[in-house]
C-alpha cells in the first residue's frame, strides 16, 4: 500500500485530490496540509511514502517544503504540483528533491501514474510538458558543464550508458530492454550512480547529465 500526503492551500484541490488517490486500491491517503510547515509536522509524526506537494503555499512554500521533507529522517517521496503560470519554479523545486512534477489539469489517470511511478522509485519525468520546462529552465541554477562532467568521469561506462537513458526519462523497465539486462542490474546501476555523484534521486542526476552535456 502507497501511503500519500495531499499539500495544498486550497481545500477543494486537497478534496479533489483525496477522493482520486482512495479510488486506487494499492494507495491510501493517510495525510492533508494547507502548507509546508504542516505538511514537515505530518510527515515527522507518521510514514509517507509519496508526498504532493503545491508550488506556492502561505507560511512555506513547496519548494522549501520538498527539501525540508527530503531531509527528514524516513523522507517521502515528493511530486511537485503546479500550473503554466508558475513553471519558473520547475527547476528549484527538482534541485530541492522532487522526484517529478505534475501539472494541475494533468489527466487524473497520469496523477495515479506518477504517485505509483515515484512510490517504486522512477520520476516522473516523462510528459512532454516536462521535457520542455525542464529544458526551459535548467540554465537558471546548472552546477555547470566542467563539474559535472568531473562527477560524470567517475562513472563506469555502463553507468553512463544507464545515466544517459535515465535522462531521457526511461524507466528501469526501458533501460533493462535497451541495454539487454535484467531490470535488477538496472536497478543496483542507478543506485551507484547516484551515490557517485553524490544526489539525492534520479531527477537530479538527470539535471547533472545534462550539465555534462550527456543529453539534450
Amino acid at each position: 500500500m502507497i501511503r500519500a500526503m495531499i499539500v495544498d492551500d486550497d481545500a477543494l484541490v486537497r478534496l479533489g485530490l483525496a477522493d482520486l488517490l482512495d479510488g486506487d486500491d494499492e494507495i491510501e491517503v493517510v495525510a492533508q496540509a494547507a502548507d509546508g510547515l504542516h505538511a514537515i509536522e505530518q510527515a515527522t509524526a507518521r510514514h509517507v511514502d509519496v508526498a504532493l506537494v503545491d508550488v506556492r503555499m502561505p507560511r512555506m512554500d513547496g519548494i522549501t517544503a520538498t527539501a525540508r521533507l527530503r531531509s527528514l529522517p524516513h523522507p517521502p517521496k515528493v511530486i511537485t504540483l503546479t500550473t503554466f503560470d508558475l513553471d519558473e519554479y520547475v527547476y528549484d523545486a527538482l534541485a530541492a528533491g522532487a522526484d517529478g512534477f505534475l501539472l494541475k489539469d494533468t489527466d487524473p489517470a497520469e496523477i495515479l501514474r506518477a504517485v505509483h511511478l515515484v512510490a517504486a522509485g522512477s520520476a516522473m519525468l516523462h510528459p512532454a510538458a516536462a521535457r520542455r520546462l525542464i529544458d526551459r529552465y535548467h540554465h537558471t541554477a546548472r552546477p555547470g558543464a566542467t563539474d559535472a562532467q568531473t562527477r560524470i568521469a567517475a562513472l563506469t561506462p555502463r553507468e553512463k550508458d544507464v545515466l544517459t537513458l535515465l535522462a531521457e526519462g526511461a524507466t528501469n523497465a526501458d533501460i533493462a530492454r535497451r541495454l539487454g539486462m535484467r531490470e535488477s542490474t538496472v536497478k543496483a546501476h542507478v543506485s551507484r550512480i547516484l551515490t557517485t555523484l553524490d544526489v539525492t534521486n534520479r531527477v537530479q542526476a538527470a539535471l547533472l547529465a545534462r550539465d555534462a552535456g550527456l543529453t539534450r
